[in-house]
């Protein structure tokens, strides 16, 4: 079946720059796999060097998180659209400012 699998902005750059590629596969990990061997470079930020798929990178099909259902594993159908979706940490952090004031409580 062919699937759709979206690449992240930041990911582009190891992808051809594409922001999707449709791929022949029956699960996500044989989506993923075919993926990271057309586009070697992506394999490094997708998997730990153990070959399990990175803490931060969040999958979904069709909006459902691949934690959920049956990870790698997960079947997938005619049409289907696989995201990648990195995790974002950060934060702002206001020198001198109470918690206080950010509650808009000075």
């Amino acid at each position: 079946m062919v699937v759709k699998v979206m690449i992240p902005t930041p990911l582009r750059q190891f992808a051809a720059k594409q922001e999707s590629v449709n791929l022949e596969a029956g699960t996500v990990g044989e989506a993923l796999n075919a993926l990271t061997s057309q586009f070697s470079d992506l394999k490094k930020h997708l998997y730990s060097d153990d070959g399990r798929l990175r803490s931060f990178v969040n999958v979904y099909v069709n909006d459902e998180d691949i934690r959920y259902l049956q990870k790698e594993k997960t079947a997938v159908q005619q049409g289907d659209t696989i995201s990648i979706v990195p995790s974002i940490a950060g934060g702002v952090c206001v020198s001198g400012a109470g918690s206080n004031s950010l509650a808009g409580k000075n």
